[in-house]
């Protein structure tokens, strides 16, 4: 079994299912002109290779964890002048997690823990924002003009240890480590918390299991950009669904 260092760049469109919903052709044509003409330039602009497409997702892999981190950025800045050129459509917004890690090597594909908790990052970074593991901070500090706040361990599915994230400012300042300031440790302690469980689908028609997930992913993904409130990550909240758990929320392992 061959293994290799890597880092995994894993991005999606948040909101997809929604965006689907109210316009299926437009937002299809949308997400494909999205990757001919700006993600996939771009992977391949900062040496990087695309080696899994998935409906609105992707994962590609960087031999080097700086360039992986520029291109993440390159992509949020090309989203968002597209999205500004464009305002008379609904903004594709995308979510970005970076990993540095082992993988499997299985001819043009990668698998592994390094690969998984790429996935994981990404679905804890809000919408047009990017999320890094504790060693894709560290390694690239000092190296690129990109700030790095801290989001704290969070406990993500199928990984057994605590994962130290990190939200990039890519818009500039420091590029080490930003701690909280003491004066506004207290307040920022006193954030409150909220998870979305999953909503039940009571039409009893399995067909649309879909469109219940999606209320569930639209309300965790306007909570996000609240900055008052931590939202906890929807593939933590995913694996209680047709669960009841209603009087056990204590019991709940939260980040």
């Amino acid at each position: 079994m061959e293994r290799k260092l890597a880092a995994i760049l894993a991005a999606d469109i948040a909101g997809y299912s929604s965006l689907m919903e109210m316009d299926e052709g437009g937002t299809f044509k949308r997400l494909r002109a999205g990757h001919s003409e700006l993600l996939e330039p771009e992977i391949k602009k900062h040496n990087g290779r695309i080696f899994k497409l998935m409906g609105d997702g992707l994962l590609a892999e960087f031999g080097s964890v700086v360039n992986a981190v520029e291109c993440a950025a390159a992509l949020q800045r090309g989203m968002a002048q597209h999205n500004a050129e464009t305002p008379e459509t609904a903004p594709l917004e995308i979510r970005i997690g970076i990993n540095l890690g082992e993988v499997i090597v299985d001819g043009d594909d990668r698998y592994g823990e390094g690969v998984n908790i790429a996935a994981r990052l990404q679905a804890l970074a809000s919408p047009g924002g990017i999320c890094v593991s504790g060693k894709v901070s560290k390694e690239v500090a000092g190296k690129l003009a990109f700030a790095f706040e801290p989001m704290g361990d969070q406990m993500v599915k199928n990984i057994a240890e605590p994962i130290a994230c990190y939200r990039v400012n890519f818009d500039g300042g420091s590029p080490d480590r930003i701690e909280t300031p003491p004066h506004k440790r207290n307040s920022a302690q006193k954030k409150l918390w909220i998870a979305v469980l999953p909503f039940s689908n009571m039409s009893g028609d399995p067909e649309q299991e879909y469109f219940s997930d999606g209320i569930t992913e639209d309300i965790i993904t306007d909570l996000a950009k609240i900055s008052d409130l931590h939202v906890v990550a929807r593939n933590t909240t995913f694996t209680y669904k047709g669960r009841a758990v209603i009087g056990k929320l204590r019991r709940i392992r939260w980040p």
